[in-house]
This record gives structure tokens, C-alpha cells and sequence, in this order.
């Protein structure tokens, strides 16, 4: 199928979209060996009508990737330490992307070691979003480059995964209604080992010194 046909493919709602990218493949070809991992869990991010998006308020110079064309890349740097990717879907003009939460590191493994600082289990190369990103070696330079494109490259399965091979819950560590069971807009292939633990988001209170923190 020739790259156009492909992006086609994620021109469609990510909550569509999500049995699709489970278990494809995405390589960064960053210089030196090439780092491939096979998606096992995304989150799905469905814009204007989304309060967990990025662009639930509208366009910003932080989020304009996510407003399309589908099959680009939407990287953005959270609490101060950690990138995180996304591959933009849907309609040019609408804000809907898939989160790559996790995944495992199938080629250049050496190098995603490497990367992550060597950690203790394979299982953990890619097993979080912030992980993936540092193990594939994205950051904000590649927001917005095409997936189907050096140095990037994805590959789709043929077909979506049967839905029965698929599970469904709530969305990691997002706070209000956007993080609540009405949203069950995480997807993992069942039972697979590199998917990452359930977490919600934590509430956060002011400190004394009127910095925010985390509640226990």
C-alpha cells in the first residue's frame, strides 16, 4: 500500500484508530542503529469535545500539530523533564491524536538501553509514554515531522486487531472529567507484559509556600 493509502488509514477519529496502531511498528532512524518498537497500549485524544486534550480550548503554538493532517508526529515536553509522542489522526482541522503509552523495543535494543539508563527489566525499555519517547530517542525537535518519512517510519498492520484481543479503561494520570470511567479512551493488547500500570491522576493541594503538590 503506498504512504498516502497509509495516512488515510489514520484519517479517521483516534477512538477509530486505536485498533489500528496497536501492534504497529514505528522506527527512528535518529543516526547510529535504528530503534523500532511495536505498540502495545495508546490513548486516544479527541479535541474540542475532549476536557483531558491539549486542545480542548482551541489551537495553540504548543498543540497546532494535533489540528492534522493525520500521520504527523505531536511531540510535547511535561513536568519539566519528559517528552511525549503522539501520532496525529482524523480530519486536517480537527484536533484527535493517539498517545504511544508503551511498547516494546523490537530492534536496536542496545541502544534503547543505552537511552533509558540501562533499566533493570527489557519489559521497562518502553513501558510509559516518557519512557517510549527516550527510548526511540523523540523529542520536541521531531514535533510535527511525518511518520511516513525519514527519520521516522510507521508501519500498520493490515488489518485493526480484533476487538476482542483489545481492552479498554480509563485513561492514565488524567486529572477531571477527562481522567474519569466515562472516557474509557486507553486501549492495550491484552495481557501483554509491557503495558503499564493503571495510575489516576492525583489531586493537587498549596503548600504553605504556595507551590503545588501532589496529595498522598
Amino acid at each position: 500500500m503506498e504512504e498516502t493509502g497509509e495516512r488515510s488509514r489514520l484519517a479517521v477519529p483516534a477512538t477509530e484508530a486505536a485498533r489500528l496502531l496497536l501492534g504497529s511498528t514505528l522506527t527512528h532512524d535518529g543516526g547510529g542503529e535504528p530503534v523500532t518498537v511495536r505498540v502495545t497500549e495508546v490513548e486516544a485524544y479527541m479535541g474540542d469535545v475532549d476536557p483531558g486534550s491539549h486542545a480542548f480550548r482551541g489551537r495553540t503554538a504548543r498543540n497546532n500539530t494535533m489540528f492534522g493532517p493525520a500521520g504527523h508526529l505531536y511531540v510535547y515536553f511535561t513536568y519539566g523533564m519528559h517528552y511525549c509522542a503522539n501520532v496525529v489522526c482524523g480530519e486536517d482541522g480537527h484536533a484527535t491524536g493517539l498517545l504511544l503509552r508503551a511498547g516494546e523495543i523490537i530492534n536496536g535494543r542496545e541502544t534503547a538501553r543505552e537511552r533509558r539508563g540501562n533499566p533493570r527489566t527489557d519489559l521497562d525499555l518502553a513501558r510509559g509514554p516518557a519512557r517510549l519517547a527516550q527510548a526511540l530517542g523523540i523529542n520536541r525537535a521531531l514535533d510535527g515531522a511525518d511518520v511516513f518519512a525519514a527519520p521516522l517510519r510507521l508501519e500498520l498492520p493490515a488489518a485493526p486487531v480484533p476487538e476482542q484481543l483489545v481492552s479498554t479503561g480509563p485513561r492514565v494520570g488524567v486529572s477531571g472529567p477527562g481522567g474519569s470511567i466515562e472516557y474509557p479512551w486507553r486501549f492495550w493488547l491484552t495481557g501483554d507484559p509491557t503495558v503499564s500500570k493503571y495510575r489516576p491522576a492525583q489531586p493537587r493541594r498549596r503548600t504553605a509556600a504556595g507551590a503545588t503538590a501532589l496529595r498522598p
